[in-house]
Protein backbone atom coordinates (compact mmCIF):
# COMPACT_ATOMS: atom_id res chain seq x y z
CA UNK A 1 0.00 0.00 0.00
CA UNK A 2 1.39 3.78 -0.99
CA UNK A 3 2.31 5.93 1.85
CA UNK A 4 0.70 8.96 -0.26
CA UNK A 5 -2.77 10.10 0.67
CA UNK A 6 -4.90 11.43 -2.07
CA UNK A 7 -6.47 13.52 0.37
CA UNK A 8 -5.85 16.71 1.27
CA UNK A 9 -4.35 17.46 4.81
CA UNK A 10 -6.61 17.43 7.24
CA UNK A 11 -7.54 19.89 10.63
CA UNK A 12 -7.54 17.46 13.58
CA UNK A 13 -9.12 20.64 15.26
CA UNK A 14 -12.59 20.24 14.33
CA UNK A 15 -16.32 20.28 15.59
CA UNK A 16 -18.70 18.52 12.75
CA UNK A 17 -16.00 18.99 10.51
CA UNK A 18 -15.10 22.54 10.58
CA UNK A 19 -11.38 23.53 11.23
CA UNK A 20 -11.34 25.73 14.52
CA UNK A 21 -7.91 27.50 14.06
CA UNK A 22 -9.64 29.48 11.27
CA UNK A 23 -12.32 30.10 13.17
CA UNK A 24 -10.41 31.82 16.04
CA UNK A 25 -7.78 33.44 14.81
CA UNK A 26 -9.65 36.55 13.39
CA UNK A 27 -9.93 37.54 17.42
CA UNK A 28 -6.54 38.01 18.07
CA UNK A 29 -5.54 39.99 14.59
CA UNK A 30 -8.34 42.26 15.61
CA UNK A 31 -7.38 43.13 19.13
CA UNK A 32 -3.93 42.97 18.23
CA UNK A 33 -4.39 45.75 14.99
CA UNK A 34 -6.88 47.44 16.24
CA UNK A 35 -3.89 48.30 19.95
CA UNK A 36 -2.03 49.97 16.58
CA UNK A 37 -5.00 51.96 16.22
CA UNK A 38 -5.26 53.32 19.98
CA UNK A 39 -1.54 53.89 20.64
CA UNK A 40 -2.17 55.97 16.97
CA UNK A 41 -5.12 57.79 18.69
CA UNK A 42 -3.58 58.40 21.96
CA UNK A 43 -0.46 59.74 20.31
CA UNK A 44 -2.24 62.48 18.63
CA UNK A 45 -4.84 63.10 21.14
CA UNK A 46 -2.87 62.13 24.37
CA UNK A 47 -6.36 60.87 25.35
CA UNK A 48 -5.22 57.86 28.39
CA UNK A 49 -7.94 56.04 28.08
CA UNK A 50 -6.73 54.81 24.18
CA UNK A 51 -3.65 53.73 26.46
CA UNK A 52 -6.08 51.85 28.34
CA UNK A 53 -7.83 50.57 25.43
CA UNK A 54 -4.58 49.45 23.84
CA UNK A 55 -3.41 47.63 27.07
CA UNK A 56 -6.83 45.71 27.01
CA UNK A 57 -6.62 44.65 23.65
CA UNK A 58 -3.51 43.61 23.78
CA UNK A 59 -4.58 41.43 26.74
CA UNK A 60 -7.31 40.17 24.99
CA UNK A 61 -5.18 39.28 21.88
CA UNK A 62 -3.21 37.38 23.96
CA UNK A 63 -6.23 34.94 25.77
CA UNK A 64 -7.45 34.49 22.08
CA UNK A 65 -3.48 34.13 20.34
CA UNK A 66 -3.30 30.86 23.01
CA UNK A 67 -6.48 29.45 22.00
CA UNK A 68 -5.64 29.22 18.51
CA UNK A 69 -1.85 28.57 19.38
CA UNK A 70 -3.33 25.63 20.76
CA UNK A 71 -5.49 24.38 17.82
CA UNK A 72 -3.15 25.51 15.50
CA UNK A 73 -0.36 23.10 17.23
CA UNK A 74 -2.74 20.04 17.16
CA UNK A 75 -2.90 20.96 13.57
CA UNK A 76 0.65 21.19 13.14
CA UNK A 77 1.99 18.07 15.66
CA UNK A 78 -1.16 15.71 14.55
CA UNK A 79 -0.77 15.80 10.14
CA UNK A 80 2.59 15.46 8.93
CA UNK A 81 1.88 16.51 5.71
CA UNK A 82 1.34 20.17 7.26
CA UNK A 83 4.90 19.60 8.74
CA UNK A 84 6.31 19.50 5.72
CA UNK A 85 4.97 22.49 4.32
CA UNK A 86 7.39 25.42 4.52
CA UNK A 87 4.83 27.85 4.85
CA UNK A 88 2.93 25.97 7.76
CA UNK A 89 6.50 26.03 9.60
CA UNK A 90 7.14 30.06 8.67
CA UNK A 91 3.42 30.60 9.94
CA UNK A 92 3.88 28.84 13.28
CA UNK A 93 7.16 30.40 13.75
CA UNK A 94 5.89 33.75 12.58
CA UNK A 95 2.98 33.84 14.97
CA UNK A 96 5.28 32.75 17.85
CA UNK A 97 7.43 35.80 17.60
CA UNK A 98 4.09 37.69 16.94
CA UNK A 99 2.90 36.54 20.31
CA UNK A 100 6.14 36.71 22.06
CA UNK A 101 6.50 40.98 21.23
CA UNK A 102 3.07 41.21 22.94
CA UNK A 103 3.90 39.53 25.37
CA UNK A 104 6.70 42.47 25.94
CA UNK A 105 4.43 44.88 24.63
CA UNK A 106 1.73 43.77 27.22
CA UNK A 107 4.52 43.82 30.34
CA UNK A 108 6.13 46.70 29.31
CA UNK A 109 2.97 48.88 29.92
CA UNK A 110 1.91 46.75 32.81
CA UNK A 111 5.49 47.65 34.66
CA UNK A 112 5.40 51.76 33.44
CA UNK A 113 3.77 54.36 35.71
CA UNK A 114 3.78 56.58 32.51
CA UNK A 115 1.51 55.84 30.17
CA UNK A 116 2.74 57.64 27.06
CA UNK A 117 6.98 56.98 27.24
CA UNK A 118 5.44 53.03 27.57
CA UNK A 119 3.49 53.78 24.03
CA UNK A 120 5.89 55.91 22.19
CA UNK A 121 8.30 54.60 21.16
CA UNK A 122 8.41 51.43 22.16
CA UNK A 123 4.81 50.08 22.62
CA UNK A 124 3.20 51.55 19.45
CA UNK A 125 6.40 50.08 17.30
CA UNK A 126 5.86 46.57 19.17
CA UNK A 127 2.19 47.13 17.76
CA UNK A 128 3.30 48.21 14.09
CA UNK A 129 6.00 45.17 14.26
CA UNK A 130 3.22 42.97 15.31
CA UNK A 131 0.80 44.19 12.19
CA UNK A 132 3.45 43.64 10.00
CA UNK A 133 4.03 40.05 11.04
CA UNK A 134 0.19 39.52 10.89
CA UNK A 135 0.31 40.31 7.50
CA UNK A 136 2.93 38.25 6.85
CA UNK A 137 1.56 35.05 9.13
CA UNK A 138 -2.06 35.42 6.86
CA UNK A 139 0.02 35.26 3.47
CA UNK A 140 1.20 31.64 4.81
CA UNK A 141 -1.77 30.79 6.15
CA UNK A 142 -3.40 31.55 2.79
CA UNK A 143 -0.71 29.49 1.03
CA UNK A 144 -1.44 26.41 3.55
CA UNK A 145 -5.23 26.66 2.66
CA UNK A 146 -5.20 27.63 -1.11
CA UNK A 147 -2.00 26.21 -2.59
CA UNK A 148 -1.83 23.08 -0.24
CA UNK A 149 -5.75 22.73 0.83
CA UNK A 150 -5.06 22.07 3.81
CA UNK A 151 -7.74 21.61 6.22
CA UNK A 152 -9.88 22.00 2.95
CA UNK A 153 -12.65 19.47 2.17
CA UNK A 154 -13.42 17.85 -0.81
CA UNK A 155 -16.22 17.78 -2.86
Amino acid sequence: MSDIDPHNPKSTAKIAGHPLHPMIVPFPIVFFVSALVTDLIFLNTGRAGFADASMWLIGAGLATALLAAVLGLTDFLSERRIRRLRPAWLHMVGNVAAVVLEAVNFYLRSVSGDLHATVAPAGVTLSAVVTVLLLFNGWMGWEMVYRDHVGVADS
